[in-house]
């Protein structure tokens, strides 16, 4: 029939707020959509109900501005953060991914422990394998910052994470890393200034994303980035490329369930004289005898004492 709509099925890879652009992985088309209202009506708390990496079923009409996202398709799983838009609870960074890659630097910009231990309990609150890169070693080529580097990566791998030292200046570690995600949907997020277009760049030359300089003065980086988009890699897979973020606000976890999203806590925890132990206050914690013995990183302590206190509003768990 005339002027009917096409029905197809594909994937979210570009959102810029009111449009989402849909690929079609069946004919290669990419078509710019918006969503229909019902999806605004839901009850969701989110700033976005449609993120990238979404698998969604699309209506194609004759002009663009009746192109209509009708259906979101079950997600394996997202990723998603406090928004700092107040009149909303959250925002769905992404879904459908394999590994999120945490991309972080010792210095210019400095990537606080906090910061990464929120994501890192995010990521695993949402069931979405992590590695952290630790970027721009080219920076910390000489003796006198081994120490300082061997000490943060081994605070993450004693927790059970993969740590891997790349250089995108260089190439250090980007065909291991280029490796890694081939046929797999990965996610690369970390604050502005990090070096994470000029990584992605250097994964996917043929991209050529903008990239920004950092402030001498306050060695803080400039969003190059502003909307998330998904990128098809040459060797197969797909890279989803986020903006800088500043702070990563916990959403619906509960404090006393936050001490499992830290597997270095969380595997100590059976050794605790109480089953519901919340490792503040507690005697006889395997959890608080163990950073005391250096087995846990003292940093990684404080984090979960921090997320308790943001947490925690009626006060149940705090000294």
């Amino acid at each position: 029939m005339a002027g009917q709509a096409a029905q197809i099925e594909g994937i979210v890879v570009k959102s810029t707020g009111s449009w989402y652009t849909v690929f079609d992985p069946a004919t290669g088309q990419r078509s710019r959509c918006r969503i229909r209202g019902v999806f605004r009506l839901r009850g969701s708390r989110t700033t976005n109900p449609v993120t990238v990496g979404d698998r969604v079923k699309a209506e194609i009409g004759a002009d663009e501005g009746d192109n209509v996202i009708t259906e979101i398709l079950p997600r394996t799983n997202y990723i998603i953060r406090r928004a700092s838009n107040l009149s909303k609870e959250s925002h769905i960074i992404a879904a459908n991914i394999d590994t999120a890659y945490l991309v972080a630097t010792l210095d210019r910009p400095p990537t606080s422990t906090e910061f990464i231990d929120r994501f890192l309990v995010t990521a695993e609150a949402y069931h979405i394998p992590s590695v952290i890169l630790l970027n721009k070693m080219d920076l910390f080529a000489g003796p006198e910052f081994r120490e300082i580097i061997d000490e943060l990566a081994g605070t993450y791998r004693n927790a059970g994470y993969e740590v891997l030292e790349i250089s995108a200046k260089t190439g250090m570690g980007i065909d291991e890393l280029r490796a890694r995600m081939q046929n797999k949907t990965s996610l690369f997020t970390g604050n502005s200034g990090v070096g994470k277009s000029t990584l992605i760049n250097a994964i996917e030359p043929g991209l050529d994303l903008k990239t920004g300089a950092i402030s001498d003065y306050h060695h803080k980086g400039k969003h190059t980035t502003t909307f998330s988009e998904i990128f098809p890699l040459t060797g197969g897979g797909m890279l989803i490329d986020t903006p800088g973020i500043k702070g990563f606000g916990l959403v619906d976890i509960a404090p006393d369930e936050l001490a499992r999203y830290f597997p270095d806590l969380f595997r100590l925890a059976p050794h605790c004289q109480y089953y519901n132990c919340t490792h503040t206050h507690e005697p006889n914690c395997a959890v608080t005898a163990a950073v005391a013995a250096g087995e846990i990183a003292g940093s990684r302590y404080v984090s979960y004492l921090k997320m308790l206190e943001d947490d925690d509003k009626d006060g149940k768990y705090r000294k």
